[in-house]
């Protein structure tokens, strides 16, 4: 449905990177286009209202998940956790470049991928090939915290969201339905 699909980053601390890009998915798919969402480091044991939603609905959106268990403050201090993961990604990754330059679906949201780059769990030229591979048409968002001058370099769109202030600094714990 896109004549000209681009490659766009939601970065930066702040809260709001992965609702951006849900965001886009529903306009995306309002629109008659065929979006596919991944979630990485979110397994599908873990309670995500976004999932819920589309599960409830007959919206032209699909999310999958690397179905390994992950914990975002323990995993990475786990080289066994984090060699797995490592794999897991990269054989995922390969996977999403079949499915871009085929053009299965108009819009790919590689949630977290951005924050997998930045500790080392996936690999830039793994991003690469599929920005690279990818059908002319097919859009392309990445997501999560730490984005390289390289990887921006690549994008044709980045959105910096910047935390001026959170609850998680005064010890609120994230709450169903607004942070997941």
């Amino acid at each position: 449905m896109l004549e000209k699909g681009l490659i766009q980053i939601y970065t930066g601390d702040g809260k709001g990177k992965t609702t951006a890009a849900f965001g886009l998915a529903l306009r995306a798919a309002g629109h008659g286009n065929k979006v596919l969402i991944y979630q990485f480091l979110k397994p599908p044991s873990l309670d995500i209202g976004e999932r819920f939603a589309l599960e409830l609905g007959a919206v032209g959106i699909r999310a999958e998940a690397i179905d390994m268990p992950w914990d975002m403050s323990e995993s990475l201090k786990n080289e066994q956790a984090v060699a797995l993961m490592r794999t897991a990604i990269s054989e995922a990754l390969e996977r999403i470049a079949q499915t871009a330059e085929k053009r299965f679906y108009d819009v790919l949201i590689l949630d977290e991928i951005v924050f997998c780059l930045s500790k080392g769990l996936a690999r830039l030229e793994d991003i690469k090939s599929i920005i690279d591979r990818k059908d002319p048409a097919v859009e392309i968002v990445l997501t999560g915290r730490g984005a390289t001058g390289e990887l921006i370099e690549m994008a044709d769109l980045v959105t910096e969201m910047k935390k001026i202030k959170h609850p998680f600094d005064k010890g609120l714990l994230a709450r169903r339905g607004i942070e997941f």
